[in-house]
């Protein structure tokens, strides 16, 4: 997978607007390849969103993020377990070099109150490996640092465009 100026694509856009399904539909259209990363799911009950869960392309996945976790660490209503986060980003996020595409899913508030996942993220992200990484609309600190990266080209993601999304990011991979 041989890339161009660019070796990272950020796809951002409002909550709801179909990140996560995009990153898992170009994941399952390169199931041949060697994929590092992770992605993140919603915890429902009932219908009701109670939390998030991590889940690596290697097969692991924890909860990282519920509405009764207590602690310190909060966005929103929800408790953050940053050791969750801690423990699955270093591996999953490790510049290995038999792995083809990085998929992450997502830079956001939640996974950048991890020192790890942002030591890794800085790590894959000087690598030159070819990463897709959705990231939030806003926010300081690292989610600005990596959309201000020179060698990362940015794509809003909306309702309009969410169906060819995945045929488009995998153009850009150079194919399925």
């Amino acid at each position: 997978m041989e890339r161009r100026d660019h070796h990272v694509l950020l796809i951002t856009g409002s909550p709801g607007s179909g990140k996560t399904t995009v990153i898992r539909r170009v994941a399952a259209a390169l199931s041949g390849r060697r994929l590092g990363g992770f992605y993140t799911e919603e915890v429902r009950v009932r219908g009701e969103r109670r939390g998030f869960r991590l889940a690596t392309f290697d097969g692991r996945e924890r909860v990282m993020a519920h509405v009764d976790f207590p602690g310190p660490h909060r966005v929103g209503k929800y408790g953050v377990d940053v050791t969750v986060i801690d423990e699955l980003a270093e591996s999953a996020l490790a510049v290995k070099g038999e792995a083809d595409v990085y998929l992450v899913d997502e830079i956001g508030k939640m996974e950048c109150m991890s020192g790890t996942f942002v030591a890794a993220m800085r790590g894959l992200l000087d690598s030159r490996k070819p990463m897709v990484a959705t990231v939030a609309q806003r926010g300081v600190g690292f989610i600005a640092e990596v959309k201000g990266r020179s060698d990362a080209e940015l794509w809003e993601l909306t309702r309009g465009n969410r169906d060819g999304m995945p045929q488009q990011i995998l153009a850009w991979l150079g194919g399925p």
